[in-house]
């Protein structure tokens, strides 16, 4: 099949730490998910509800990192080569790898590579020791305190992805991971590495698996005047002035995809009211101009963001008609977990001073009563259509 899989896909995202316990935990008491902890969703408990997803009807799952972590959400990396025993083991992803191919869904790995957490143990080394040999893992302005981050965010170390060694460490546990049998890596904030790094690490990967697809996370929302110096991509002046999709330019010839963020900047303002049909589809065909065919996997929201359903006053209705807008078009789809069943939130993230995304990442619903099942239907049949007639269902 090799990455044809791709072009037709409907990728379904799983917060991984707030999806399922397992079905054996599912119905015991609830944790806080407005606190940012771990709440218990693992590896197993995406195993035990492949039922869900194939029900569902999307052909691949999305699974945020799972990597041995100091935060909840996986993105702190502190091994690139372990899983967190909170989240699994490496049998419990060989199992699910193993059971998701046996019908027929495809797993996509959430990477990291850019940064590690301030609690990686050659971080620590390089902070403690003058001399340590990862010293120029690292970017120190001043040992051992000023040091450059992800960003702002002092607890994310930036790597060196220009030397060497953690380059070829980075690399290494790319291939270990699609060793065992993953089939696309979503590689998170593409434009931290310098394009050396990325030409390098894409030139291994599919030099030794080439049918694992690669797409890339290239998003200027967020960045500050202050962090655009923490980006090595080439044009990153450029790209944070004109916004996103100048950046997502940027890897038109880098990647196999990118995530859409220009899409889900204009359904947003469709799904407000803000912009009839007519204005968006006219700007999305100019959009679509400037890439590949299939490259822009669309998604209506995502763990970084207040839920789309939310987003539009909790009108299911403006939900179903941004859906199958984002069907119509001719691009991979991403389905946000408790979409199909209408979860929401109560307030934007935007009204917290600190982790407000928690508002999007509560605990998947696993009691059905409390689903709206007329919308589970409703993103049965746009999948089922799309299935039948091919890259896009018809209007």
């Amino acid at each position: 099949m090799g990455k044809t899989w791709f072009t037709n896909a409907v990728i379904y995202q799983i917060f991984l730490d707030r999806f399922s316990r397992g079905k054996m935990r599912d119905n015991d008491p609830m944790p806080d998910a407005m606190k940012p902890e771990f709440c218990g969703g693992n590896l197993q408990g995406v195993i035990d509800h492949l039922d869900h997803v194939e029900r569902l009807g999307a052909n691949a799952i999305w699974i945020t990192p799972f990597n041995t972590t100091s935060a909840y959400h996986g993105y702190h990396v502190t091994d690139f080569f372990g899983i967190d025993p909170r989240f699994g083991s490496t049998g419990d992803l060989q199992r699910l790898i193993s059971a998701a191919h046996e019908r027929n869904i495809k797993i996509v790995m959430d990477f990291v590579p850019n940064h590690a957490s301030y609690k990686h143990p050659y971080f620590l080394d390089a902070r403690k020791n003058p001399r340590s040999p990862y010293h120029d893992w690292f970017y120190f302005k001043k040992w051992p305190n000023r040091y450059e981050c992800f960003l702002h965010y002092a607890e994310l170390p930036k790597l060196n992805l220009d030397n060497p060694e953690p380059r070829k460490h980075v690399t290494d546990a790319a291939l270990y991971w699609l060793s065992l049998g993953i089939d696309a890596l979503r590689l998170d904030h593409a434009p931290g590495p310098s394009d050396n790094f990325w030409q390098a690490f894409v030139k291994s990967v599919r030099t030794q698996y080439p049918d694992t697809v690669l797409f890339g996370e290239a998003w200027t929302a967020g960045i500050r005047l202050r962090d655009v110096h923490t980006l090595r991509v080439g044009n990153r002046w450029w790209a944070w002035l004109l916004g996103s999709e100048t950046l997502m330019l940027h890897y038109r010839d880098t990647f196999d995809a990118l995530l859409d963020f220009e899409f889900n900047r204009l359904v947003g303002q469709f799904g407000r009211g803000k912009c009839d049909k007519a204005t968006l589809e006219k700007r999305l065909r100019c959009h679509y101009d400037k890439f590949p065919s299939s490259f822009l996997p669309s998604f209506l929201d995502n763990h970084d963001m207040d839920r789309f359903l939310f987003t539009t006053g909790n009108d299911k209705e403006r939900l179903r008609r941004a859906a199958v807008l984002q069907f119509l078009q001719p691009q991979p789809v991403i389905i946000y977990y408790g979409t199909e069943i209408g979860m929401s939130q109560q307030e934007s993230k935007d009204a917290f001073t600190s982790y407000g995304d928690l508002v999007a990442r509560q605990m998947m619903i696993w009691d059905e009563t409390r689903w709206d099942k007329g919308l589970f239907a409703f993103f049965q049949d746009l999948i089922a259509k799309r299935k039948n007639v091919g890259t896009a269902v018809r209007d």
